[in-house]
């Protein structure tokens, strides 16, 4: 008689981001959500933009849902390091200001290179068991495909990445990949799994309600989301959700929140524009927003990224 093994984890998320936009922050927030309900597992926080306090931040809001969970205290949580791009910051994001009560970062020194972060993350996953979400300029992940034999590790490991970057089928320049085009240019021809793209137009197509931040997030009253988000405009405003688009579909794939564009290649122009043409052989596509799912989105988006953590009994997966 065969007993059963532990059971496979759900996805493991990479998540890259700038972590400099209101969007990035939603997103970590509903990263922690689905944690939260299992179904997925937080592999890897990288930050692509050099800023201390972004990793304060990540940091941050890793203790306030640990504690909320398990109502530790912060000093008995301990967590993977966030991993930190080199150089220097840009100036630092308004949402960033908020009070951050309780972080293990203290220093540079409390991160770690973000490259390194994310192959060892996804040297720990089960084959076909990982999505990276990107949210930000391309260079950490192209800075990424330089380590040996990395490649044939994402290759392995990663079944999507799901990048918060582009216009389509032919808008004007987007910021994420203006930032780095070289970068974005490389990481479209060589990352050897397949690409999905969330696009501006997804993220101001399906905008973050304003008032889901006094209903859904007021069961704390130093949430730092809620903080964030309140810091980052003068209040109200909704909010665009490219990089909760691209996390949603990472996570949820075949949930058909969106349509996907046919299979094609991604090109980037030298002024940040994307151009997509379409082939069977294709590796890359692109999310389309559906009006007929809207709401289910909005619903998914608010009802997640506003969860309050619940106590959750450890279930026997492997690693």
């Amino acid at each position: 008689m065969q007993f059963p093994g532990p059971a496979k984890p759900p996805t493991g998320i990479v998540f890259d981001s700038a972590m400099n936009k209101i969007d990035d922050a939603l997103a970590l927030a509903m990263l922690h959500g689905f944690e939260g309900r299992d179904e997925a597992r937080i592999a890897a926080i990288g930050i692509s933009n050099p800023d201390l306090k972004a990793a304060q931040f990540c940091d941050a809001v890793r203790l306030f849902y640990a504690r909320a969970a398990s109502g530790l205290s912060a000093g008995f949580t301990r967590g993977l390091p966030v991993g930190l791009a080199d150089g220097r910051a840009a100036a630092a994001s308004p949402m960033l200001n908020v009070a951050i009560r309780a972080t293990a970062v203290k220093s540079i020194h409390d991160t770690a290179d973000v490259t390194t972060v994310i192959r060892n993350a996804l040297t720990a996953q089960y084959d076909g068991n990982a999505a990276v979400v990107l949210s930000g300029p391309s260079t950490d992940l192209a800075r990424l495909l330089d380590g040996y034999g990395v490649k044939d590790l994402i290759a392995r490991k990663v079944k999507v990445l799901a990048m918060a970057a582009g216009a389509f089928p032919d808008g004007p320049p987007e910021a994420n990949i203006r930032a780095d085009v070289a970068a974005a240019r490389r990481l479209f021809a060589e990352w050897p799994t397949p690409i999905v793209a969330a696009g501006a137009e997804i993220g101001l197509g399906a905008p973050f309600p304003a008032a889901s931040i006094d209903r859904d997030f007021a069961w704390s009253p130093t949430h730092p989301i809620a903080e964030a988000y309140r810091a980052y405009r003068p209040m109200p405003y909704d909010a665009p959700t490219w990089a909760m688009a691209a996390l949603l579909y990472a996570v949820q794939p075949a949930a058909n929140f969106f349509q996907l564009s046919d299979r094609g290649a991604i090109t980037v122009l030298d002024d940040g524009r994307t151009q997509f043409a379409a082939s069977p052989a294709g590796q890359h596509r692109y999310l389309i927003l559906d009006p007929a799912q809207k709401d289910r989105i909005l619903g998914t988006y608010t009802g997640i990224a506003g969860a309050k953590p619940v106590e959750r009994k450890k279930k026997p997966h492997a690693n």
